[in-house]
């Protein structure tokens, strides 16, 4: 019969008549005195032949015990911020929806990256913010020279290039008059092969403009191949492709296309990936590794650390893992209302990505959580 171990097994005095005809709690020899209230106080020791032999608390005795024995550290090496550059604008605007973060002029950017760089992160890369009237249906202001992408890569490569890596997103949903990755066939869905010869142009614009690296995230079928002939073949071999491999239909993105001014309407569930499948995660990074990947990724990072840490467990080159704007938001608005304790979250989360198995984290945290997260 099983049940809950006789009192006496656990040190408990025994209760005896008081001289009053009342009871009293009589101690056992490791056994603490019952309350007035005659409730049994069980030993502070446990029962004879229990005592632990291994005890996993004596490593967290101390802050300084618990930063020896961590599994899992992050250093600013491995964050990329990501960064908004906008045209037609004289001074930084604050993102409503993304507390803290801006839309940057070219030069206001470049102090940025000065900061950054100070920081010591390892890179930062750059989406652009055109007007609405140089957006057209093909996206053509994402590899025109002139554009404010490019406008903000020049920039920002001028002012850090040698002390962080300059990334670009390689995309064309922030420069489309419709708000989608690429341009659309009559049947309102977007051109997988046109999309990638888009792509391809807008990458080399990018390396000429002084990206060390470019970042295919439309999801596009054959968009890895096209780029790195497009590189290789303008002679920029030496720039690498950070591809967003598994990229996800999910619903944190909202705060981003705020930040980009998008003008989408409807979805992407077309090209990328259905939130429910996991395997195709590990499959469209293998499709890209095949094609030059230098890097892979996996957006949004929190909610797919499953996917993550298939992909890390497979993977030949660095993963990246990119926590998305919603993320950001989410964590900014239960801080502002008292919920959570910002700064340790901020740290839990981070720590959570790489403990999936992401070798670069991309954060809208990045330069706070180098700088000491306060």
């Amino acid at each position: 019969m099983t049940g809950l171990p006789h009192a006496a097994n656990l040190g408990v005095g025994p209760t005896t008549p008081s001289a009053t005809g009342g009871r009293h709690t009589g101690t056992s020899e490791t056994g603490t005195k019952a309350g007035s209230n005659d409730k049994v106080v069980p030993a502070r020791k446990l029962p004879h032949g229990l005592t632990p032999f291994v005890r996993p608390r004596r490593l967290r005795t101390s802050v300084a015990m618990r930063r020896l024995v961590a599994e899992t550290r992050w250093s600013p090496e491995q964050l990329i911020l990501p960064v908004f550059v906008r045209d037609g604008i004289s001074e930084p605007v604050e993102i409503p929806s993304m507390p803290g973060q801006y839309q940057h002029t070219p030069q206001s950017l470049a102090q940025l990256g000065r900061e950054a760089a100070d920081a010591g992160i390892g890179g930062m890369i750059v989406f652009g913010v055109p007007t609405d009237a140089d957006k057209d249906e093909t996206g053509s202001a994402a590899w025109d020279p002139n554009g404010i992408q490019n406008r903000g890569i020049a920039a920002l490569a001028d002012a850090v290039g040698d002390q962080l890596v300059v990334m670009a997103d390689t995309c064309l949903d922030e420069t489309t008059s419709h708000g989608h990755c690429g341009p659309l066939r009559p049947d309102g869905v977007v051109d997988n092969d046109w999309a990638v010869s888009c792509y391809a142009a807008t990458a080399v614009s990018q390396a000429r403009a002084g990206a060390a690296a470019v970042g295919p995230s439309g999801m596009m079928d054959g968009q890895v191949a096209a780029i790195r002939e497009a590189l290789d073949e303008a002679g920029y071999s030496d720039v690498a492709i950070m591809a967003y491999s598994a990229k996800y239909a999910s619903g944190l993105f909202g705060p981003f296309r705020d930040a980009v001014g998008c003008a989408l309407k409807g979805d992407r569930r077309t090209y990328q990936q259905d939130p429910a499948n996991r395997r195709e995660g590990l499959r469209e990074t293998l499709l890209d590794i095949e094609e030059g990947a230098d890097m892979v990724m996996v957006k949004p990072a929190s909610l797919y650390l499953d996917v993550l840490a298939d992909v890390a467990a497979a993977s030949p080159v660095p993963v990246a893992a990119y926590q998305v704007s919603g993320e950001y938001a989410m964590i900014e608005a239960a801080a502002a209302n008292g919920w959570i304790d910002r700064s340790r979250v901020i740290d839990e989360s981070l720590t959570s990505i790489v403990r999936a198995g992401a070798d670069i984290v991309l954060t809208y945290y990045a330069i706070e959580a180098a700088q000491g997260l306060a």
